[in-house]
């Protein structure tokens, strides 16, 4: 047998990954953007209508979400209201929420809901101090009904990224078959594996394979390093904002997400006045879009600190914030 023919035979053997052509590409990409004129397809809303914007929105289908913030910035406040608020507000979506709450206990979670609907803090609730007094332990159990009907299912237990995403394919094709299924990992660096690094990036190998998956959402929250605690940035105000590079293992969570988000509290860290433009920081929570796929320009939203009840209040702020402000590639503001 000639060398031509056998690499004919071998060519034969072996079987293409799938493809599609541009034609058939195209034609998806206008169906998307029917269904959206249509409104067959709708992002679900949050209460924060600037997020919403931002988002293109909402959250989308087929969508990878990173929250990211350092200890105590409130990043696992803002998916537990983020979570609650993807039910309430889209009634019209039958939504199944899969949360690996790997970082805190799931009824410490369920504590938070309870604090933010009742306007009470969760140190109130567990009784701290003095017990609560029964009229208040009426409504824990009358709101506790009310969450008992969410379709929420908690894993607590930290796994590998294996088990996880064989978690998420069950719940694709069972529980969540032919309603929209939201994945929330909390958080990234929590997944066991053999080393931090390699589990991150197999962490978001698998995910990107997941959120193609049909009607299918990833939230995912990260920690950021401490580079932002040190001396010389806390001084600069211009280097006060998070950047990309503060993220742990960043290159691959920003390869893999549509959109991430860093939180930032300058209160913790005694800064005065935030970044160049000495932006308020009493009572302030910051919300650094770092990455927006498609929606436009990186921004930053403000909010008021409301998380001893686990929420977070946007404010109107000036015209500057309103109209989003941006970055420069030199990450400086540019108004």
């Amino acid at each position: 047998m000639n060398s031509k023919m056998q690499n004919y035979m071998e060519q034969q053997l072996f079987k293409t990954l799938p493809y599609k052509t541009i034609a058939e590409v195209t034609n998806e990409s206008v169906s998307y953007i029917q269904a959206r004129k249509d409104r067959t397809i709708i992002p679900l809303k949050t209460r924060w209508k600037k997020f919403n914007r931002v988002c293109c929105g909402g959250l989308e289908p087929n969508m990878i979400l990173t929250i990211a913030g350092g200890s105590g910035s409130g990043k696992s406040a803002f998916a537990n209201t983020l979570e609650t608020d993807l039910i309430d507000l889209n009634t019209d979506q039958e939504i199944v929420i899969l949360d690996f709450s790997f970082e805190m206990l799931s009824y410490r979670q369920i504590g938070r809901k309870l604090s933010n609907r009742l306007r009470r803090t969760t140190s109130e609730l567990y009784s701290a101090e003095d017990s609560i007094d029964d009229a208040t332990f009426t409504k824990v159990k009358e709101e506790a009904e009310r969450i008992k009907k969410y379709q929420i299912y908690y894993i607590d237990t930290p796994s590998t990224v294996e088990n996880i995403e064989k978690t998420i394919d069950y719940f694709h094709e069972t529980i969540a078959k032919d309603k929209w299924l939201i994945v929330i990992l909390d958080h990234a660096l929590l997944v066991e594996g053999d080393t931090e690094r390699g589990t991150i990036v197999d962490l978001q190998k698998m995910f990107i394979r997941k959120k193609k998956l049909s009607n299918t959402s990833i939230i995912q929250i990260s920690q950021m390093n401490r580079n932002i605690e040190l001396p010389d940035r806390i001084n600069n105000p211009s280097m006060h904002f998070p950047l990309r590079s503060d993220l742990a293992a960043s290159d691959a969570i920003f390869q893999a997400s549509d959109y991430v988000i860093a939180l930032s509290r300058p209160e913790l860290l005694n800064i005065q006045s935030y970044g160049v433009n000495r932006l308020p920081v009493k009572n302030k929570v910051y919300l650094h879009f770092l990455k927006v796929r498609d929606a436009g320009e990186p921004c930053i939203l403000e909010f008021d600190n409301e998380l001893k009840y686990g929420n977070l209040i946007e404010t109107e702020g000036n015209t500057t914030m309103q109209q989003n402000v941006v970055f420069n590639n030199k990450n400086r503001l540019k108004l």
